[in-house]
């Protein structure tokens, strides 16, 4: 009978508990699940004879080596920085593994025994990263395959709130692990556009000046994840002018969170004694330190002077129409002007009065909502006892996150992705026509210098069941099963460490993954 290891039984392995217990119930395998806190992976694994439910501290060594010891293959969704411990065991006692989280430097020194030993470690096998990977690749091998060369490509993925769950000012909701959403985003990013490598610190990224639209969602911003680079080789697209990975957010998030970066709520330093003192208390504590009287001073008086002086402009252009009413005259209906890349254009007199309200009203909207942001997360709570002992402004964030923005029993969560990929293919080429490989949209063509220029946009949109029962759990959970499964029944025979940008991965994964509603859809 074989067994399957898994560490971690928090908010992304619900789903991904139960399809191991259903797989190894057709397949007659053995399910282990360890985490610290014992009564949670006993929830989890709802007493199913298929299951065992274990607790003990990671880092004993003696424990966590027997365990690895008697599996057939290993799961970690422990965080990121543990994910080492387990690897050196596996590497020791010839066991694959797999996890959800990034490849970093310390597992890569493992590769060359990873490869000595014949073992597959696959990482990176989550949503983003993961189904992000496998669809990409899907599109770009079948585009290559087609002779055509891609000239940009976006990515974009977010864990978000459904629209019938999303009832507060930041329109979010916490599906996965409460650090990383505070720490996302802190090493920066680095990414190409338009031919230009761009690093963007940390303090710039949540601008909210960039926005795709999602079909039947909207407007979604989104901000460039993590060094977006070091993938053009794993995709091959070293030579595309524009490659850039991204988070997607709401506006409104984006428009918080750059005011929670520079009220330094993000700061990692432990300095604030919390026991016996209330949210009011700590966030008091941290915005007197922090000059947060001045801060706000300078925000609001900023929104209202660009408010001012957009209506005065707006009043003038009045004032001018209703003269030249009274004098007989027309005013004309449009004119000329450059934009911001000095591109000449015809703007209508209509346009710009209805751009001008559109503009006060996002400014009066964010002036409202700076405040309305940070009361939510309690910033005025007399009654909430954080009693955290020594904490970072983090901390303390992170203590409101998880009370403020939980999702709810009937809550349902939402992931949404976005493939954006622009391709040119020769002119004498049929872009319909590859090597038995299905194209992946019907597309129009427009000639460009070097060919017929094509594109896609690719889109995937689950929503959640309940709070446990989440989007984000099963598009994490179950990349990771159907995985395993397919690496013990043999259907995956690769070895050495990957993340799923193979066709033997990612083909086989997203055919089953359609079977559970996670489709992607072409526009």
């Amino acid at each position: 009978m074989k067994t399957i290891l898994l560490f971690g039984a928090g908010k992304s392995a619900t789903v991904l508990i139960d399809y191991l217990l259903e797989t190894a119930i057709t397949e007659n395998w053995k399910i282990v699940v360890v985490d610290a806190d014992l009564k949670l992976a006993q929830s989890k694994v709802n007493h199913s004879q298929r299951a065992t439910a274990v607790s003990f501290d990671i880092h004993d060594s003696e424990e966590r080596s027997k365990h690895i010891r008697h599996a057939d293959i290993v799961i970690s969704l422990l965080p990121p920085a543990l994910h080492i411990e387990v690897a050196r065991d596996c590497v020791k006692f010839h066991r694959h593994m797999l996890t959800a989280s990034y490849v970093d430097d310390e597992i890569r020194k493992l590769m060359p025994e990873i490869e000595k030993n014949k073992l597959l470690f696959l990482c990176e096998m989550g949503l983003d990263p993961g189904i992000d990977h496998m669809s990409a690749m899907k599109i770009i091998d079948d585009i290559h395959n087609r002779g055509g060369k891609v000239v940009s490509f976006q990515s974009h993925c977010g864990g978000l709130v459904a629209p019938e769950s999303d009832d507060n000012p930041w329109h979010y909701k916490i599906s996965w692990n409460p650090r990383n959403i505070i720490m996302a985003g802190k090493s920066g990013a680095h990414y190409r556009e338009h031919g230009v490598e761009k690093n963007i610190p940390y303090e710039e990224l949540f601008t909210g000046e960039h926005q795709v639209s999602i079909p039947d969602l909207g407007d979604l911003s989104w901000y460039p994840n993590r060094d977006s680079l070091s993938y053009t080789s794993l995709y091959g697209l070293e030579d595309a002018p524009t490659f850039i990975r991204t988070t997607l957010r709401h506006p409104d998030f984006m428009y918080g969170w750059k005011n929670i970066i520079d009220l330094k709520l993000v700061d990692e330093t432990p300095m604030y004694h919390t026991e016996g003192k209330t949210l009011q208390q700590c966030f008091k504590e941290h915005m007197d330190l922090n000059g947060f009287g001045e801060w706000l001073q300078q925000k609001l008086n900023e929104r209202f002077a660009e408010s001012k002086s957009m209506m005065e402009s707006l009043m003038k252009l009045m004032e001018a129409e209703n003269e030249a009413h009274k004098e007989g005259s027309r005013m004309p209906e449009s004119f000329m002007t450059a934009d911001e890349q000095g591109n000449i254009q015809e703007v209508e007199i209509d346009e710009i009065k209805n751009r001008a309200a559109s503009y006060l009203a996002h400014k009066m909207h964010e002036a409202n909502l700076t405040l309305k942001q940070l009361f939510f997360l309690g910033l005025d709570d007399q009654d909430t006892l954080v009693n955290k002992g020594f904490c970072s402004a983090a901390d303390i964030l992170q203590f409101a996150v998880e009370k403020k923005l939980a999702l709810r029993p009937y809550d349902k969560d939402m992931i949404v992705m976005l493939h954006e990929i622009q391709y040119t293919v020769n002119a004498s080429i049929n872009p319909g026509q590859e090597s038995g490989v299905d194209s992946p949209v019907s597309i129009e063509g427009q000639p460009t210098g070097s060919g017929v220029q094509h594109s896609i946009r690719s889109s995937l949109v689950v929503k959640g069941e309940n709070n446990l029962r989440t989007a984000m759990a099963k598009t994490v959970g179950l990349p990771l099963g159907i995985a395993a499964k397919y690496i013990l029944t043999g259907k995956i025979k690769l070895t050495g460490l990957h993340i799923p940008t193979i066709r033997e991965i990612y083909e086989p994964v997203l055919k089953e993954l359609e079977h559970y509603d996670v489709k992607f859809h072409e526009s």
